[in-house]
């Protein structure tokens, strides 16, 4: 006591300056601390989930290209076979079953490329779809404010053009 009177502080007034600022420091945890620490741990969340959509719809482009290029070998073995089809017939004489070969070839080849341009496109839509919810995700935590339908819009569109 004598040390603290030494010194020239008041035991009563260091007491009532701990009260308030324990007091203090529990008002800001409760109020300040707990929820910026909650908004950033739900933004870290919410980035992670971004980046896993972006890496699934990577994965499904090139889930696509692999199959559209095994959908074009497969019309190619069987372009292939109708035309080894279609020389034997020749040699035997039989030009118009080379014909009717030839129009089957290209109804197959031609049908083939429908269904190879169908499921491009709708993989290109579905990848299109999910790359601009990730780049709506995005732009709202880079922004942080949420972005109105013809904002999105507008802002998707031009960075899909420059990609």
């Amino acid at each position: 006591m004598e040390l603290l009177q030494a010194f020239g502080i008041d035991y009563k007034i260091l007491l009532a300056q701990l009260v308030n600022f324990a007091i203090l420091f529990f008002v800001l945890y409760k109020v300040g601390y707990k929820p910026i620490f909650t908004f950033l741990e739900d933004r870290k969340r919410k980035i992670a989930s971004g980046i896993t959509m972006a890496e699934k719809a990577e994965a499904q482009l090139r889930a696509a290209d692999a199959e559209k290029s095994a959908i074009i070998i497969d019309a190619k073995k069987e372009a292939n076979t109708i035309i080894t089809k279609a020389h034997e017939l020749a040699e035997q004489g039989k030009e118009e079953k080379v014909k009717q070969a030839k129009d089957e070839i290209a109804a197959i080849i031609a049908k083939e490329r429908e269904k190879i341009v169908a499921e491009k496109t709708q993989t290109l839509k579905e990848v299109k779809a999910e790359i601009a919810d990730v780049i709506a995700l995005a732009l709202e935590k880079i922004t942080g404010e949420k972005m109105d339908s013809e904002k999105d819009k507008a802002m998707i569109a031009d960075m899909i053009r420059h990609k």
